[in-house]
């Protein structure tokens, strides 16, 4: 099966499906860029939380202070900022916001510039954004399905107007893609590489 991966990184879920013997291309459809450069002073908090590897990363190259506990949505973005004291065992806002102990505090939630306010509002926490996705129009190549893993590339997708069914990362991304035009013919029932992995091998 041709599969198009549409995420700003490739790796490791290219891998792990051309093991499978997938043939694998990738065409971005979002690019993130840093809004402001500023310092983010992370003292002073009891939690701070991050939902996106990017997020992680410019909190880490920006950050002052140190926090007294991160919250992290999954395994990759915990190890993008150097780890995490919770990562839930499902990887959404819902699911960390399940696990995180109550009263949290005060919080931080750092993320991107229009990033769903879940857990700002139910934790009342301060938000800053450190980045934004712009949606990409590229000439796609062809392929049998798209795996998409955010609300944003899958507005993209649907954008563009090719008709390639998609493999979707999560709820939201499908309720997006639905909005969108795009034909979800799959749903990661994990957040996460391995959640598409399975998703991808129950197509083939």
């Amino acid at each position: 099966m041709r599969i198009l991966l549409t995420g700003t990184r490739a790796e490791p879920l290219r891998a792990r499906l051309e093991a499978l013997g997938h043939d694998v291309l990738h065409q971005p459809l979002v690019r993130t860029e840093p809004v402001g450069q500023e310092p983010v002073d992370v003292s002073g908090y009891d939690w701070i939380v991050v939902t996106s590897v990017t997020g992680a990363q410019e909190l880490r190259r920006r950050m002052r202070g140190r926090p007294r506990r991160v919250a992290a949505i999954g395994a990759a973005t915990a190890e993008a900022l150097g780890g995490a004291d919770l990562v839930p065992v499902v990887s959404s806002q819902e699911g960390l916001l399940a696990e995180l102990p109550r009263p949290a505090g005060s919080v931080l939630f750092a993320g991107a510039e229009g990033a769903r306010r879940l857990l700002v509002d139910e934790l009342d926490a301060d938000f800053v954004p450190l980045y934004r996705t712009l949606e990409l129009r590229p000439e796609l190549p062809v392929a049998d399905v798209a795996v998409v893993q955010s609300a944003s590339a899958a507005r993209a997708l649907g954008a563009i107007g090719a008709a390639i069914p998609a493999i979707s990362i999560g709820p939201q991304t499908t309720r997006a893609a639905d909005a969108a035009g795009v034909r979800i013919v799959a749903e990661a029932r994990t957040h996460d590489v391995e959640g598409l992995v399975e998703a991808c091998s129950s197509l083939s």
